[in-house]
Parts: structure tokens; sequence; C-alpha cells
């Protein structure tokens, strides 16, 4: 019998299948199917109930995301062994899955007080409707942390630097108190990255990333991504595929590329940070700076016994907060002075970025949260990107002493 010819429409959707090359490419394939043929419906139903491996809708897996939280695994894990990962759509996305993996009404979480904002409103004001408390700490002092735990405690979430206060959470102390009442610690390490800090190897049992700001590292493309031993983090691979957080492959793509070249532009950022840091802690204008390199900052210690060093040194984190003297004003002012550095949100990409925190990244927060958090009303965040560091200062010291002039110049018409 002969085959009867297709029609065009038929001929056009069954196109020949591109080759599938058996040398590896050096460049990361990007996958972008959202779902895959089978042979057989049982080989369906099989790869599908997770009895064989395989593919079959990305919402649940795609080759390019799994890729991607497998190398962020491996960075991770390089010293551990037995690390997986699972990616997400954002790094909300990530914390979210976390949070919903392991609480439930009834539970309760013990969080720091300088958390990021996304973090704190997603505690205090989305999951407490569900039953979920949250006390907010010091996760500096780990006696403050052990007060807090209760029987119902399930997680103690922290974070290695953090955001915006730069303190350095003790992460063998925090391991060792949630571990001794049953719970996980579970540590943002967006921060620190792993070439500051890999937070499995001081006892975490899931490390959390905004794959968005130091990992992709060109503000291009968004992600998040949970790393730790596999049976801890299959039920938030549960909850990422209930919820449709996944990430997609494109995007996957990108924050893949950015791992390659994550320790040279976190080195750098890195020593650029530490310049800034101490020129502006000179600057008159200056009540307050916090980054753990410098001599008085009370996490430096800490950070000394638990961050990589390299010939630079100790790797204290790129983030830099500077607080000016003066209101909320004095900070808008700062950021809007500045003519480098941007004014703009997220962090960890090329270009140094800058944001008065009360007003932006922690809006959630109250006066009173702000206070406990040890975030002043004029504090600004800086992101250091790649830029030279003598640049950088400059632009940093000319919007500082134009603090001044706008004082004395408001002193004047006040007079």
């Amino acid at each position: 019998m002969t085959e009867q010819p297709s029609g065009e429409n038929t001929r056009a959707v069954h196109l020949p299948p591109a080759p599938v090359p058996s040398q590896q490419p050096l460049g990361t394939p990007v996958w972008r199917s959202a779902t895959y043929a089978f042979p057989t419906s049982q080989e369906y139903a099989d790869v599908l109930g997770e009895r064989m491996p395989g593919y079959t809708y990305s919402r649940i897996d795609n080759p390019t995301s799994d890729g991607f939280a497998a190398a962020v695994a491996a960075l991770e894990g390089a010293r551990v062994g037995g690390v997986t990962g699972e990616a997400f759509a954002s790094g909300m996305a990530a914390i979210t899955g976390v949070l919903l993996a392991y609480t439930h009404a009834g539970a309760h979480v013990v969080a720091p007080a300088a958390a990021y904002g996304g973090t704190y409103g997603l505690l205090s004001q989305l999951l407490s409707r569900f039953g979920v408390a949250t006390d907010f700490v010091d996760m500096t002092d780990p006696a403050k942390v052990r007060a807090a735990i209760r029987p119902e405690t399930r997680l103690v979430w922290a974070e290695t630097l953090a955001n915006p206060t730069m303190a350095v959470a003790d992460l063998p102390a925090l391991a060792e108190a949630a571990h001794e009442a049953g719970a996980l610690l579970v540590v943002d390490s967006t921060f620190a990255t792993p070439v500051v800090c890999r937070p499995l190897e001081h006892g975490a049992d899931l490390v959390v990333h905004s794959a968005t700001k130091y990992i992709g590292g060109h503000s291009d493309a968004t992600g998040g991504v949970v790393v730790g031993r596999t049976g801890v983090v299959a039920p938030v691979r549960a909850v990422r595929i209930h919820t449709g957080g996944s990430l997609a492959p494109d995007e996957a793509f990108l924050l893949r590329r950015g791992l390659e070249t994550l320790p040279l532009r976190v080195r750098r950022q890195c020593d650029t940070a530490a310049l800034l840091a101490a020129a502006a802690a000179r600057h008159p204008a200056v009540a307050r700076v916090d980054y753990p390199g410098l001599p008085d900052h009370p996490g430096r210690e800490t950070a000394r016994r638990l961050f990589d060093a390299g010939p630079e040194g100790t790797r204290f984190g790129a983030i830099v907060t500077i607080t000016p003297h003066g209101d909320a004003a004095a900070g808008m002012a700062l950021a809007d002075g500045l003519r480098l550095a941007k004014v703009a949100t997220s962090l960890g990409g090329t270009h140094t970025l800058a944001g008065h925190i009360a007003s932006t990244t922690h809006r959630q927060m109250d006066e009173r949260a702000l206070a406990a958090a040890g975030i002043g009303p004029a504090a600004v965040r800086f992101s250091v990107g790649l830029e030279d560091a003598d640049d950088l200062i400059h632009d940093v010291n000319n919007a500082l002493s134009a603090l001044g002039r706008i004082g004395e110049h408001e002193g004047a018409l006040n007079s």
C-alpha cells in the first residue's frame, strides 16, 4: 500500500527535528520546548510519575533550568557532596517555595530583624494570615535565637550577610541551635554567593539565592534557586511544581552563563566595596557605614572565621550601606546626588546601584521594625559594581559633600 503524501499543513507542523550533537557544546543549550513527546503512553506515564528520568512539561522540569540549578549546587556543595538544586522564576519564588514547603498553620519561624524586605513582608503580612507565626530577632546573637525558638519552630531563617546592615550570621552557632530544636537552618546567601561563603559547609540545611543578583551578574535575567541535600530539597521541589514558579529556559541560560564569571566579578566588587566603605567612613557628612570589612564592624571577626579569603584578604561582600547625618530627605538627596552610580532596584550587576532603603527595598517595615533592624531613616544601600574604585569614590564623595552645602543653603533660607 502506497503512503499517502501529507498535506501542506501537516508537513509544516511535522518538520524534521533538529540534530542533537554527540559532541558536548561549550555553551549551554536552550531547550525552549514546553512539552515533550513519547514513543509510548507507558513511558509518558512513567516519566510523569517519576518512575524513570525524563522530561514531560517545562513547568515540571526543563533541561536548561535543571542545568542551571545543578551548576549552583555544584558551587555551593563543592566540599559537601550530595547537593541538588531547584530553580525558580525569582528569588522571592524560591523563598516562598521553602517557606511553603516547611511551614503550616501553627508553625513558627525565627527570622532576622534585619531581613530582606520581601522576606519580612511574606512572613509578616502573608503567611501570618495562614497561621504561621514569626519572631524577628537579632540573628548575630545566638542566645537571642535560642530564646526565640519554640517547640513549634520549624525554621530558623538567616542571611549570611544581612540586607542591608551587612550583619554577619554565626552560621555554625545558628545551625546548632536550630538542630537541637529539631528545626532546619535556611540561609539566604544572596549577598555572599559561593565566592564569599558556602553555608552548607557550616551546618545549613538549605541555601537560597536570588540569582537575579550576583549569579546572573548583568541585570538582565530574573531567577532564584534553592540548594541542599536531595531529601531536604524534595519538599521544595514539590511546591515549585504545584505552584508553577519554575524558571524559564532563556533566563536559566543567562543565569548559568553568569556563573562562569562569578568569582572574577565578586572578587573585584569586594575589593572596590572595601575601598568605598573606608573612604565613606572618613567623610564628615556620614553618620555610619555598615560594612564588615571595617575594623569597628561587629561582625568582622565572624566574617574572618567563616568567609573565604584570597591574596587580597578576606572577602567581606560588595554591599556598603552609608547613612548620612539627617533624616530620610538626606538619604534621598545622597542617592539623587550621584552621577556615576545609578538609582535603581536590585544589586549584584556590573553597574553600581544605590537606593534609599526605608522607602524602597524595606518599605514593608514600619518605623519600629526599621529601628529594630538597625536601619536609619537616611540609610542608602550601595551595590558596588565593576567601575574603577577611584571613580566611584569620587562620585560618592561629591554627593556626600553636596549634602553639607544643601544644609547650609537651607539654614540660610531659614535664618
